[in-house]
């Protein structure tokens, strides 16, 4: 049970990072960092007071500029790959009852996966706003996401379950939504 719970904080987590990078690295490195997280062995890096600055002062740059017009489309394209890597690594660093292959593979597919289907939305929908509102909306997605990734994270650290549960159900939403979008209606 243990090793699922930690799949479920390492998953939400990564989905987290899939709308704001360094939100839940930084939640994590202070949960880990205050002693309210356990890290696998070799990742209580992330946990250090050095962690903890660097993931503060990244998520304070990376807020600010999702708030500067057209930035926030650079960050897109820079956060896409960056969220994924994130993603594997986050969810690497909650399960340590698994061989070192089975823990990156998990990683990679698990929390890279989530990391990377959450960012694709978020930029299909910035993109969205860009076209329809010439970007004027922005800021409303921009402190959406925000939103999003700290509540998913600290949902994760508290209710795993219940964030994984949520995460799934903000896919099959988005998904369908999408499909509708752009499937043509058919004439009936």
């Amino acid at each position: 049970m243990e090793t699922i719970l930690s799949l479920c904080i390492g998953i939400s987590l990564s989905a987290a990072c899939g709308f704001r990078v360094f939100v839940p690295l930084t939640i994590m490195s202070l949960a880990a960092h205050t002693g309210h997280l356990t890290l696998a062995s070799g990742f209580q890096w992330i946990g250090s007071e050095p962690a903890l600055i660097a993931f503060s002062v990244a998520t304070v740059l990376e807020i600010a500029g999702y708030y500067v017009p057209w930035v926030d489309h650079v960050l897109d394209v820079a956060a896409t790959p960056v969220a994924i890597v994130a993603g594997t690594i986050v969810t690497a660093s909650m399960v340590s009852d698994m061989s070192p292959f089975l823990r990156w593979t998990t990683g990679l597919i698990a929390g890279g996966g989530a990391a990377g289907l959450i960012q694709a939305g978020t930029v299909l929908l910035r993109g969205a706003s860009l076209a329809g509102t010439g970007g004027l909306a922005n800021p409303v997605f921009a402190t959406a996401e925000l939103g999003g990734s700290i509540f998913t994270s600290v949902t994760a650290l508290f209710a795993p379950l219940v964030a994984v549960g949520l995460i799934a159900v903000i896919v099959v939403v988005a998904s369908r939504r999408l499909l509708r979008i752009r499937t043509p209606a058919t004439a009936g």
